[in-house]
């Protein structure tokens, strides 16, 4: 992996995660949208050699999927299985594993949730749209869940400045 280009991933409390989320919120999302926004992520994954496989929908519908060199369709699973998380939370699934674990448990020993359909590692983040909520998700899988959530926040901080 090209590390040259990746920015270091902090350590992020249950609160900065909290607050990305507040702050990362759009004022629509269409299907352009969708394709600029999943274009960014690939670029992006292309400089850093990051095997990634990248997801974004809108309700139950896939606006954009791509799979890198080095990416697998087990990364395709973690998708389904981390988006599954923001869809049933309405939050990134980095949030609800750091949630549970600020408690001293896991997701797995605390959701009761089925650990085959549903993850919380980083990765899936919710696509908030002001006045509608939560619309939809972006997930990445491929790297250490810290990267594949920061990869998401950078993003959606790119895609909200242009």
């Amino acid at each position: 992996m090209n590390t040259d280009t990746m920015k270091p991933v902090p350590h992020l409390t249950v609160d900065e995660i909290v607050q990305q989320e507040r702050r990362l919120t759009l004022r629509r999302f269409t299907h352009s949208d969708a394709w600029a926004l999943g274009s960014m992520l690939v670029e992006m994954a292309h400089l850093r050699e990051a095997p990634v496989a990248i997801d974004i929908r809108r309700g139950a519908q896939q606006l954009f999927h791509a799979a890198l060199p080095g990416s697998s369709a087990d990364n395709d699973a973690w998708i389904d299985r981390k988006r599954r998380v923001v869809e049933r939370y309405g939050e990134s699934s980095y949030l609800v594993g750091a949630r549970h674990r600020a408690k001293g448990t896991t997701f797995e020993e605390s959701s009761r949730l089925d650990p085959d359909l549903y993850a919380a590692h980083g990765g899936s983040f919710p696509i908030t749209v002001v006045g509608a909520g939560v619309v939809g998700s972006v997930t990445v899988s491929g790297l250490p869940q810290a990267e594949d959530h920061a990869m998401v926040v950078e993003a959606l901080e790119r895609f909200i400045a242009r």
